[in-house]
């Protein structure tokens, strides 16, 4: 004891007398915030430190060397510092230190405009990983969105929180965005999926409840917001070769094909750093036989000579290629510019009705299928700026121009000029808050001879908007922003449209791992092209004009809990948010006879579809995920992902007449629903069950298994009964049938997908995945038949990367 003693008081008085030189430095956290009382000390001999003060700031005084320093706060990771002191010098530190995450890597991320932490938002965000859309085989993003709690794409269609019911994907009431660029087609509103590059994904962000003010007018009921990968310090080449087959369908008698339904594809993507460049390129070529055959006339009268398709005309068909290219200025620091592009050309079919719920649930209903070419492409060219002091700059373009040649007269095509100009930065003068605002931009050009609704084949749609959103932290535990957008459009030369909305929203961390959010958000969204003026006719159906139709507005109100823990190996948060949404004019796709009725042959010039307001409606219901991980082992763990939507949508206006057909028919929710008594909306789940596990053996063996449930349809249209009734009371037209099917599924479908994929040396990986693996026939939708089992082989090759 003597000895240890002495050496102590050796050691000590040798530092004591010995030339000393002065380190001081402040401690902050990431927003620039001062950190009270962080230790900072000399690694190897802890007598020797400071804690911060009230302004986060220390002074040290060492002997001449080089040292290690510790810099550590509870609940902030630790922080080393290598410095060298010299005798009578001065060594000046500025020490940034970042919170521990609560819980997992899918909070640790950061989302959002302003790139703030999961935890921290003050609207609901669900986040997806490119790990778990890599594992299901992804060959179109909404396969893996599908996965999302909250989120349901029907048909193609996304739907948050029952905030739409179904509208063959035109008009989407929900944002779809690539890098804050508008992925939804000019004309239609209508989501471009299988264009967006799957094989390049950093991360998706699903905002629900009304997003408008930064995500623009489609937002009305929430937003997807695409984030690609940028390059990493090494370079990236990523190979993905899959084939795969469709089950035979498990309904007898339902096989319509002799060969063999084959699905095969690749996808690549390259990346690195070279100089002053950042280079991306990628793409997709995709092979799908189908699930869903063409037409059978075994009851029609006369030949179909419009939808006479055969097996190998109803094949699918994509080749995408992209890139990007950025450069980094070198006169000019922070200075950035470059280019993006994205093109495919596509062959598909769009499938509206099955032929009938039995041997013909997986052909189509004469009339009620297209056979569709596609070329769209987009050139983005865009310029960023970061300054000293922290403020970014972005001007962001595009030219998306699409055409699509489909069959019966169909085509249309579009150009449409975007543009983005925004400001970012962090306000230190009197109160400090982060700011963002811009201005965007958006003409589209369409022509079309289905659009002559209008009277010319030729339409414009303009659209200008600013837009602006302030956030403040106090006391590092509570969040405000509140932010504002105002939307001018104008259709052609006649019609205009001027509308403010605003959101604002608080996020309260009332423990180390619980925050409280409360929000409050207005939602707008003006008629697309194609729900004002389309005009066609085909078959047996036709779609009518509306030029009257009025925008829809929304607004959006929700208080939310996230709570984060750890119990041992198990690291894990829960969510759970009450919202309330309430619509008003709220667009539907409504069957009708529009114009009077001669012939059954006339049947489709008459009788119909057409985009209309049906009144008010209100969104009222819980919204609960769960997600996280367990360590077993140093080297297994197991990964989850699951949530329960349940929603409550009723009408706020049953007697509402919104509509006269040419039958004196009149049209309210009550005369149009099959059951009115329930006041329930159209087309929607009550509850909705998502859930996803993963586990991992030894870092290189994964077993994952899906689940999702959606709940039987309450109501739909009592027309699709009725026109039901009419095929088979009137000789002249095809049979069809719907109601024996509805009537024997109204208790629910569970869907459940598995997969297993072995890593070998760090860079081959082969996959097994399959798809609905019971094989069950099942529809989501009135007369639209859901894919039967498919089982897919997947080999992935990785070399390079972070």
């Amino acid at each position: 004891m003597k000895y240890l003693l002495s050496i102590l008081l050796l050691s000590t008085s040798s530092i004591l007398f010995a030339q000393t030189g002065r380190i001081t430095g402040k401690v902050r956290d990431l927003q620039g915030e001062a950190v009270v009382g962080a230790n900072v000390f000399v690694k190897t001999n802890q007598l020797y430190g400071a804690n911060s003060d009230e302004n986060g700031q220390f002074v040290l005084e060492l002997p001449v060397g080089v040292y290690n320093l510790i810099c550590r706060m509870e609940g902030m990771n630790t922080d080393t510092i290598q410095i060298n002191v010299t005798e009578n010098g001065l060594v000046e530190l500025d020490i940034p230190m970042e919170e521990i995450s609560t819980v997992l890597d899918v909070v640790e991320v950061k989302v959002g405009k302003f790139d703030k932490p999961l935890e921290d938002q003050t609207v609901s965000i669900e986040v997806l990983k490119p790990r778990l859309i890599e594992s299901k085989n992804t060959r179109s993003i909404e396969t893996a969105l599908d996965q999302t709690p909250g989120l349901n794409i029907l048909d193609g269609e996304p739907q948050i929180r029952g905030g739409s019911g179904f509208t063959f994907g035109v008009g989407s009431k929900v944002s779809v965005m690539v890098d804050d660029m508008p992925m939804l087609s000019g004309d239609a509103g209508r989501p471009e999926w299988g264009f967006i590059p799957v094989e390049n994904i950093s991360q998706v962000e699903v905002i629900k409840g009304a997003a408008s003010v930064l995500s623009g007018s489609s937002a009305l009921s929430g937003s997807i917001n695409i984030r690609t990968a940028y390059p990493t310090s090494k370079p990236l080449t990523k190979v993905i070769l899959y084939s795969g087959l469709y089950s035979k369908p498990s309904m007898e008698g339902a096989k319509w094909y002799d060969d063999t339904p084959l699905i095969a594809g690749v996808n690549f993507l390259h990346s690195r750093k070279y100089k002053q460049w950042d280079i991306v390129v990628g793409g997709n070529f995709n092979y799908d036989h189908g699930y869903m055959g063409p037409p059978s006339t075994d009851s029609l009268v006369w030949a179909d000579t419009i939808t006479n398709f055969n097996n190998k005309q109803m094949v699918s068909k994509r080749a995408r290629f992209n890139f990007n290219l950025g450069r980094r200025a070198k006169n000019i620091k922070g200075l950035m510019y470059g280019i993006n592009g994205n093109a495919m050309v596509a062959q598909s079919n769009m499938v509206f009705a099955w032929l009938n719920d039995t041997s013909g649930i997986y052909n189509a209903y004469p009339g009620a299928v297209f056979l569709q070419n596609q070329l769209i492409f987009n050139i983005d060219p865009y310029i960023l700026y970061s300054t000293k002091r922290g403020a970014k700059h972005s001007l962001r373009t595009r030219m998306l121009r699409t055409v699509n040649e489909l069959t019966a007269n169909q085509d249309n095509q579009s150009t449409v000029l975007y543009g983005d100009y925004q400001y970012r930065t962090s306000i230190k003068q009197i109160i400090p808050v982060d700011f963002i605002g811009g201005i965007t931009v958006q003409n589209t050009y369409s022509h079309s001879n289905i659009y002559r609704g209008s009277g010319s084949p030729n339409n414009r749609l303009l659209n200008l908007s600013a837009y602006a959103q302030a956030e403040k932290k106090f006391w590092k535990r509570l969040t405000l922003s509140v932010g504002g957008r105002l939307e001018y459009f104008q259709l052609n030369d006649s019609t205009t449209a001027l509308k403010p909305i605003f959101r604002a929203g608080s996020n309260f961390k009332i423990a180390k791992a619980t925050f409280l959010r409360a929000s409050y958000g207005q939602g707008y969204r003006f008629p697309t092209i194609t729900e004002r003026f389309i005009q066609t006719g085909v078959g047996n159906f036709g779609v009518f004009p509306n030029p009257d139709l009025k925008p829809e507005t929304s607004w959006n109100a929700e208080f939310g809990i996230k709570q984060g823990f750890k119990i041992g190996p198990v690291m894990s948060f829960i969510d759970v948010a009450g919202f309330w949404q309430e619509y008003q004019n709220t667009i539907e796709y409504m069957f009708g006879i529009w114009k009077p009725l001669t012939t059954p042959q006339a049947l489709g010039s008459s009788a119909g579809f057409m985009f209309l307001n049906t009144g008010n409606s209100r969104v009222q219901g819980i919204d609960a995920s769960l997600a996280g991980t367990i360590a077993i082992g140093k080297k297994n763990d197991l990964t989850f992902l699951a949530g329960y939507n349940y929603i409550l949508p009723t009408t706020l206006s049953p007697d509402y007449l919104y509509a006269t057909d040419s039958l004196n028919r009149k049209f309210t929710y009550n005369t149009t629903s099959l059951d009115s008594a329930s006041r329930i909306l159209k087309y929607r789940f009550l509850h909705n069950v998502k859930m996803d596990f993963e586990y991992v053996y030894n870092k290189v063996l994964a077993v994952g298994f899906s689940a999702k449930y959606f709940s039987k349809i309450v109501n739909m249209d009592a027309i699709i009964k009725d026109f039901e009734q009419l095929t088979q009371d009137v000789d002249v037209l095809q049979d069809i049938r719907y109601m024996d099917f509805f009537d024997s599924h109204r208790y629910g479908n569970w869907i459940f997908d598995a997969r297993i994929s072995y890593l070998l040396k760090d860079k081959h990986r082969f996959a097994i995945i399959g798809s609905n693996i019971f094989n069950k026939t099942y529809s989501l939708r009135p007369l639209k038949v859901e894919a039967p089992r498919t089982v897919m082989l997947q080999y992935t090759l990785k070399l390079g990367g972070d």
